[in-house]
């Protein structure tokens, strides 16, 4: 699993730092975090292609996070794109996208598909799922989980017949991790026919949030926190106005929730220099760095 930070700036692009977005590829998919204005141009830069099967997901509708859409969506249609293309992020984003995109351009060539999130399981496919909670922002802001490579288990056959779980859509059940009844009554659960889980590896996106409850339990024992620092300690009381994270409240979220690794990100164009920040996050938070525009880190299995 590959994790490539394609913007790292915060409300305005620098020659340094483009608008969020973050991309992981994992088996083949592409899937996209945010979409600042220029992220298209980003990840060509990065050598990912707009053709390829590909979900977004949007933490919120504040345009550095969102203005790359229609530009993206645009040069798909004109790649005569096929694979379909799926957008999640809050309630609105249906909308903009109709009166930012849709209105302006031919039928696209692909199926687009727009849907609107709430907290909980947003998306669940072979290779991973997709949780999210709300942050702490001005404006609503999902906060997200993705899950790769989680398995319930190996399913064993023999224990099942044993059980007189029949062969078809039972034992499918119970390999998604569902319990089944059989006809005498019998309640058989997935743990009864099935190996020992496999947790899966855990990137956490915290979009743009204060510090907050809900998302350091949504990070809890996390592979890798990409976490926003829009500011240093001294200017708390702007960060908390404009609903925004310090660089020492990003660390010591990430210590509470007990992370792997924190990652910091929406660095604001004031800090040309990110040696001060840092150090600030590493004095809370040792395995703390800050993102920059094309790093990259892989998540092995």
């Amino acid at each position: 699993m590959k994790i490539t930070i394609l913007g790292t700036g915060a409300g305005l692009p620098t020659p340094e730092r483009g608008l969020p977005a973050i991309l992981v590829e994992v088996e083949g998919e592409l899937v996209l975090f945010d979409c600042g204005e220029g992220t298209q141009r980003q990840m060509m830069k990065a050598g990912a292609s707009l053709c390829r099967r590909m979900r977004i997901f949007i933490t919120h509708l504040h345009g550095d996070h969102i203005f790359g859409l229609p530009g993206m969506i645009q040069t798909m249609n004109l790649l005569n794109r096929v694979h379909p293309l799926e957008v999640y992020g809050p309630p609105g984003l249906s909308e903009f996208i109709e009166e930012t995109t849709l209105s302006t351009m031919s039928q696209p060539s692909f199926l687009l598909f727009v849907g609107e999130v709430a907290e909980g399981e947003i998306y669940r496919g072979k290779n991973y799922r997709v949780e999210g909670v709300w942050g702490d922002h001005s404006r609503p802001s999902m906060a997200y989980k993705m899950i790769v490579g989680e398995s319930g288990g190996r399913f064993n056959p023999d224990k099942a017949r044993a059980l007189g779980v029949p062969e078809g859509p039972m034992r499918s059940e119970l390999k998604s991790g569902r319990s089944i009844t059989l006809r005498n009554g019998r309640v058989v659960s997935p743990e009864e026919v099935l190996g020992k889980p496999v947790p899966g590896r855990v990137i956490v996106y915290s979009g743009d949030t204060k510090p907050s409850p809900s998302v350091a339990k949504l990070a809890s024992g996390a592979d890798l926190l990409i976490h926003e620092a829009t500011l240093l300690a001294d200017l708390l009381e702007f960060a908390e106005r404009d609903g925004h994270s310090t660089v020492e409240g990003a660390a010591r979220l990430a210590a509470e929730a007990k992370v792997k690794k924190l990652i910091l990100t929406h660095i604001s164009a004031r800090y040309q220099d990110t040696a001060p920040l840092l150090k600030e996050a590493r004095a809370i938070f040792p395995k703390t760095e800050i993102a920059k525009d094309f790093g990259v880190y892989v998540l092995k299995s």
